[in-house]
Order: C-alpha cells, then structure tokens, then sequence
C-alpha cells in the first residue's frame, strides 16, 4: 500500500491505497498545528511501502508535510512534479512545470477510465478548465477565481458592498446578497458552460464535463448542460500514475 497526499490550497486530502483503491482516507483544512492533526489522523494506519505527493502549495507547506509523515511512519516523501506527458496525457504548455500538478493528474485521472475527451474544471480556490482530448493530448484550458474567490474579492474592494447576511443563487436578485452570490456563482457557470461550448468542436462536439473541486456539487445543479462529479480525482490520478512506475 501507498499513502498519497494531495495538498490543495485550501485543504489536504490523503489516501492509503492498493491498486488504485482506497484502504482509508481524509481530508483536513490547513490549520496552525498541521502536524498534530495529521498524527492524529494517521494513527491507527499500517505503514505505506511509500508516499508520494502532488502539491500546488509552497515549499514550507511540503516540508511541514513531509516532516509529518517521516515521524509517523519513518518514509519518506516523493512529490510529483508536472511532467511533459505520462499515463497517455501529454501536456499542452510547453514549460511542462508550469501546470498545476493538479490539473494535470485530474486529466490522467479521465484518461485512464476511459472518459476522454472531456472538459474538466476545478472548482476550488480557483476555477480552472481544461480540455482532454480522445487521445491524451492537453488542448490547453482557462483559469480564473472560483466562486468563493469572487465574493472575497469584490467585498475587499468595495467601499458599500457588504451584504448582511449570505446569499442566495437567483435569476435576479432584489438585494445586496443575493445579488453577489447569484452574480459569482453564475458567472463561473458560464464560464463552463463558453469554454465547453467552444472546445467542443476540437474534441469530437459532445465531450463529457467533469467537475472537481470543493465547491463542484454546489455549481453541478446551476449548469443547463449534463455533467458528472469527479471525485478525488488528483488522488485517483496520482494513484494511476504511481502504478504505471
């Protein structure tokens, strides 16, 4: 079994796995004592034949990770960064690294069941898209702040928008909040909605729409398209690709 780590802006999510399947797994929201809470969570666990991990976080964040798992099981970690192709994806940017590790592993994650082509978004801290075609190849995609992000935004730099309580998702809003979070949520709706639309010749003119992310089973409901959860998937892709090594 492999312990594999997935470490998200906002959360990191884990996962002790055979053969792509889960034995046990969690998540934990970063937090001052990291560490502890980490101790916490794995106590119980079989030490892992090793660790691997994909992270979009800094270094110090990965450090402090990694200095958790060696006290827990005396491994150490290896960190997947973004390769030029793997597993059938190749990597549309041509400074490979440049892409976040995330979404590339979520493509893999598509590839290798067999869901290709597909547009898939993230629906995190920020929004990303990208497009998968039938053969692996990375079309390349779009990245802009999630929902979330949007509200934080617009609140920090508005002198007198400062709803009182939280908002509604409306077709048209009568107040403050309502008309904020109907406006950040439906923007990133379209969004979806322009980039599939307009990938959709470039990978055969119905590609399935895979959404991931924290906040993807609040978005899944305001798209007038079909779409599927896609869950884990920087863990499943990780997973596919630790085995094909």
């Amino acid at each position: 079994m492999n312990l594999l780590l997935d470490l998200g802006n906002t959360r990191l999510k884990w996962a002790l796995a055979e053969d792509r399947q889960w034995q046990a797994h969690g998540a934990i929201g970063w937090q001052d004592d990291m560490p502890a809470a980490l101790a916490r969570a794995w106590q119980a666990l079989p030490a892992p034949a090793a660790v691997f991990g994909a992270s979009v976080v800094d270094t110090l964040r990965e450090t402090l990770v990694a200095t958790a798992v060696t006290a827990a099981f005396n491994r150490p970690t290896s960190w997947l960064r973004t390769p030029a192709a793997a597993c059938g994806v190749r990597n549309a940017y041509p400074e490979p690294h440049r892409l976040g590790v995330d979404r590339f592993l979520a493509m893999v994650a598509a590839y290798v069941d067999g869901l290709a082509p597909c547009v898939l978004a993230g629906v995190g801290t920020a929004l990303t898209l990208d497009a998968l075609a039938a053969d692996g190849s990375h079309l390349g995609g779009w990245i802009a702040p999630a929902p979330r992000l949007m509200q934080q935004s617009l609140l920090g730099a508005t002198a007198q928008v400062h709803p009182q309580h939280p908002g509604r998702i409306v077709d048209a809003a009568d107040n403050t909040a309502d008309a904020v979070a109907s406006g950040c949520w439906l923007a990133a709706v379209a969004l979806i909605e322009r980039f599939t639309l307009h990938m959709a010749p470039a990978l055969g003119g119905a590609p399935i729409l895979r959404l991931g992310g924290g906040d993807a089973s609040t978005l899944l409901p305001l798209l007038a398209r079909p779409a599927q959860l896609a869950h884990d998937s920087v863990l499943h892709g990780l997973a596919a690709w630790v085995a094909a090594q």
